[in-house]
Order: C-alpha cells, then structure tokens, then sequence
C-alpha cells in the first residue's frame, strides 16, 4: 500500500530517510492488521474466556503521563501562543527534534498511518497522517480513529492532512519532547509512548492544533463532552461539556438514569472532545472527532459508571493496570478482590502503593458502550442546545447556574477553575484556573481564543444557552450536599427546560439561578435546608472570586478582549450593589 498522493509520498520518503527503520508499513486498518499489531511483544493476551480479544500493555514506569512542561507550541511569534504555553522558536524547534529523529527507528517498523478526526466524509472532520515506530500506537490508533485506508481516500481526494511524527526514541525523559508546528500543520513528539504524547491525533491534533485551525476557519474544537438528554416525551437535547480532571466528566457522559426518574434516556455521542461550527440554521452542530475512548481506569467502576464496565469484557486494550491470578485486569474501584500483580509486573503489595498506576488507561471502541448514541456518525453531528462548565468548588459554586447572555457565558468558562484534591496533590483545596477545561491544550494564546469564543454572539442569535454546575459543593462537616452520579440528571433536567423556557429563574449577579422548588427532587433524600444551600450565592466570597479571575486576566495584557472586561466589571459591580443593598 502507497498513495497518489505526491505531498504525502515524498514526506513518507523524507522521514524514513531520517529515521532509518528496518522496514515500512502502511496501515489498512483491517482487523488482520489489527492482529498481527496486538500480537507483538509490545502487548499480552489477557483471559480469553472472561476478556475475549483483550490486551495488556505496560509502559516504561517512567513514562505514564503527559508531559506538559516538555510539550510545547513553535510559532514564528511567542505572542501566538501566549503565557498558558510552552513556546519554543520552529527553527530551534526543527534543529534539535533532527538530532533526536535521527536513525531513532533503526531496526523498527516504520508504520504509517492515516487517520480521520471525525465521522468519514463530515464537513467538520479533519485528516492526518501520523508516522510512528510503535506498535502500540497503531493498534490504539485504529481505535481512536477512523483509520486506514478509507481515511487515505480522503487525504488523496482533498490533499490536506496533518502531518505528525512519533517515535519511541530511547524513551528517555531527557528526550523527550513533543512539539507543536500550528503554522505548518505539524506535529513531532519523540521520547514517549504514553497515549496523549504519542496518539497524536488525540490531544495534539484533535485540541492544540485543532484549535488553532478552528480559530482560522470559524469553528470551535473543544474539550467537551456531547450527551443527549431523551425525556418521556421521546425529545433528546444535546449538551456539551467541560470540566477539568478529577470532576466526574466521564461519568457525566455516560450517566444512568435513577429509577426515580421514569421514561429518560441518556446517549453518549463523546466523553471528551467536541468540534462545533455553526449549521444553516444558526445553531452549532458537534461531532466527536474520536472513535474510541481512552479512559482513566481507577474509580472506574459498577458504582461509578456501569456503562463503562459494561464495555470492558472485549476488544479493548489496558495500559498500567493491574492483573488478577487468572490474567484479568483490575483496578482500584473496579472491585472487591485483590490482584495478584501491580502495574510493573510485581508480585501486588499494598504497601508499595496501588496496584494500577493513578494514570492507568482503558482503549475501548465507542460503539460498546451500551449508551452509545445511534447519531454519533452523523455527518452533520447533532445540535448542541446547552454549553456547560463546572468544576470542583467546596463552598463558592452554586449546583447550577445559567449565564445571563453568550457573553456572559463566555466569562463564565474563562473564570473556570477546580480545587485540588488529595489524591492530585499534597496541597488540597487550592484553586486552580482551568478556562473551558482547556488549560493544557489550548493551542495559542487564551486571549485570542476567548477573543474567537466572543465572536460568535455577532454570528447568530441561536446559540446555546451556557451554564455552570458544581457537583462539589460540602457542608461544615466536609460531605458533599448533592448525590451527583445518576441524579445529576435532574440538574440537567433544569438545564434543558431552561433552553425551552419551560421553566422560570432567579436573576442573581453571578446569572439565573433556579428555585429550590424547580429542582426535581422527587425520589431523592436531600433536606430542604440543603438544597438552599445547594442554590445560594455568598456575595462575599464571589467578589474574592472575581478580584482572582481580574487578576489572572491581567496575565495577558493588552491581547485581552474587551468584551470580557467588561462583563467582569458588570458582575462585580453587581455583587458590590447588592453587598451595598444587605
């Protein structure tokens, strides 16, 4: 296999006169392929019988997370991309990833791969080619992506793609970087094998450089979630969100509904990334650029997110977990039973820490998952009638709360922030900006972006209504107030009445707040002082909060939009008025 494509071609060409590799290969994305990839050393079988077409791989312990302060945004300006990145100029950029890449591949396969961002033949979806020498890569690659040959008719039809260039390298953390040419539509990433760093159309393609390209054609590529909401009149709504890590955003994706919560439905099109634009109608339409989901393993479990296990027993891949007696993978949260290896292979002793690595990953294709929605390959994707942000705030947020105008919204994901937590850092409670959940993977500078962001209000008068919901909120004894999981529903039950004006609100300063009587409670054991608690606003405490976003604002001097000053100074001057009133 080769292409008609010349530009293509010649790259392939060019980098396996750099790299040396023993060999090339192009991949099909056949399910023959697909074997002969998860039959390498670079993977194990794991119970036929319990796990049927399942594998286990095993990172070098060194290289288990993405490395953000080795990740790095090269634009002919620093100012492109702005404080919230890493920048290194292109040309030492270039200079030194060709010291790296040099014969890194001698005696590996050279595998190249095209994929497809997004359902095949979509006006949103978006191509690439990544060249790597991993194996692993490639057989989680076909899951992530739409892969293959099909992929390759398009980049030969069309005659654009991303080009992105992995190798293991030697693996060494010295090595390793992973570099981000937006002006040139080039990834290269060398020193790791870990899935953010090395499946580079995930984050790298799909988020830094896919907002850089949504930046330039008008559209909008996203950390978000896309999940619809069916009522018992047979009416789904479709939601976008974003939360930062450790805020439930999985789950959310893949919510059951209680069962004091007759006739709803929830379908799952993505739990993690969303590429909007603008449909002739005026309202923003999404497609999940992924195929698969790459998904953190420990906390995943019955109690958490049933859908998820529900889709684990077959053709799924896990990285770093550990492993039973009869080779099944385990993880904290997945069960009651002991393992008989932790994640490096050792014999499993509580005393050394977990059995799988904090960071431990399953690779599953998403149409397993028992909530997958049947609109998720729609080329047009489906149309989004809420945004909403949210984060892990003990006693600042309100449960949920609905911004005033586009505008206002936007503010809101710029001011997003989530608290740490003892099981992220030795320093808990401390409160950590994270706008639209975007923070590591916004590819230029956050200015510009909340800039693009704003620009919409003047694009159309149908966008969706924004919110924002803390699941999070505790009481003086450090419990949480709200259930969250399952009954989160009933916080979207608001959200989606709130986009059909079905349902009134409270105007407060920080947006519209619902009632505690608005609020489905019914089945649900929640104390009526509680769930007053849940929707009050300490004016207070939220002035502080604004005096921060103010000053995290003033990082980016004079790039900042305006508009967002602005709507700031409204908040505030509408929380001093009615501290001014009490």
């Amino acid at each position: 296999m080769s292409t008609t494509n010349q530009a293509l071609q010649d790259w392939v060409t060019e980098v396996a006169h750099l790299t040396k590799p023993a060999r090339i290969h192009w991949c099909d994305g056949s399910q023959e392929e697909y074997q002969k990839l998860v039959r390498s050393s670079d993977f194990m079988p794991l119970n036929p019988e319990t796990h049927p077409d399942c594998y286990y791989h095993r990172s070098d312990p060194t290289d288990v997370a993405r490395t953000e302060h080795l990740t790095f945004i090269c634009t002919r300006n620093p100012e492109e991309a702005g404080p919230n990145n890493y920048w290194m100029d292109p040309a030492e950029a270039n200079e030194k990833l060709e010291a790296l890449f040099a014969g890194c591949m001698r005696g590996r396969t050279m595998f190249v791969i095209p994929y497809c961002m997004g359902p095949l033949g979509s006006p949103l979806s978006r191509y690439g080619v990544e060249i790597t020498d991993s194996p692993y890569v490639a057989a989680n690659m076909r899951i992530m992506t739409r892969m293959g040959s099909g992929a390759l008719k398009y980049i030969e039809e069309q005659g654009q793609f991303v080009k992105a260039l992995h190798s293991l390298g030697d693996l060494s953390p010295d090595r390793r970087f992973i570099m981000h040419f937006p002006e040139e539509s080039t990834i290269k990433s060398i020193g790791s094998g870990y899935g953010g760093n090395a499946l580079l159309g995930k984050k790298c393609h799909a988020l830094r450089l896919g907002s850089w390209q949504a930046r330039e054609q008008g559209w909008l590529a996203e950390h978000m979630l896309i999940v619809g909401i069916e009522n018992p009149q047979g009416e789904t709504h479709y939601v976008a969100a974003a939360f930062p890590s450790a805020c439930g955003k999985t789950n959310l994706a893949m919510l059951i509904p209680p069962e004091t919560m007759p006739g709803y439905k929830v379908w799952t099109v993505g739990d993690d990334i969303a590429w909007m634009r603008l449909g002739e109608d005026g309202r923003l339409w999404a497609i999940n650029p992924e195929a698969g989901y790459f998904g953190v393993a420990p906390g995943t479990g019955p109690k958490t997110n049933a859908n998820a296990v529900a889709m684990l027993n077959r053709n799924a891949i896990f990285t770093n977990v550990g492993l039973t007696e009869d080779n099944r993978p385990w993880w904290e949260g997945l069960s009651d039973e002991s393992p008989k290896y932790d994640w490096r292979g050792t014999l499993y002793n509580p005393d050394k820490g977990p059995a799988a690595q904090p960071n431990s990953r399953f690779t599953v294709p998403s149409k397993q998952c028992p909530s997958y929605s049947p609109h998720s390959e729609d080329l047009s994707g489906v149309p989004i009638s809420a945004i909403v942000f949210g984060g892990r705030r003990a006693k600042l947020a309100p449960l949920v709360y609905q911004a005033k105008d586009w505008n206002h919204g936007v503010l809101v994901g710029a001011g997003m922030a989530s608290e740490t937590t003892a099981a992220a850092t030795a320093a808990v409670g401390v409160v950590r900006r994270d706008p639209m959940a975007m923070k590591p993977f916004c590819g230029y500078n956050y200015a510009d972006y909340w800039a693009h962001w704003l620009s919409f209000a003047e694009k159309s008068d149908k966008l969706p209504k924004v919110f924002h919901v803390n699941w999070f909120r505790q009481d003086d004894n450090g419990k949480f107030m709200w259930p969250g999981f399952g009954e989160n529903l009933r916080v979207l039950e608001w959200i989606v009445k709130r986009c059909q004006d079905q349902v009134a609100a409270v105007d407060t300063p920080i947006g519209y707040m619902p009632r505690p009587e608005d609020i489905n409670t019914n089945g649900l054991k929640i104390a009526e002082d509680s769930l007053q608690t849940l929707l009050s606003v300490d004016t207070a405490n939220w002035l502080s909060e604004m005096g921060d976003i103010r000053k995290y604002f003033a990082d980016f001097g004079g790039r900042m939009p305006q508009t967002l000053l602005d709507e700031l100074a409204k908040v505030i001057a509408s929380l001093e008025s009615e501290t001014a009133t009490a």
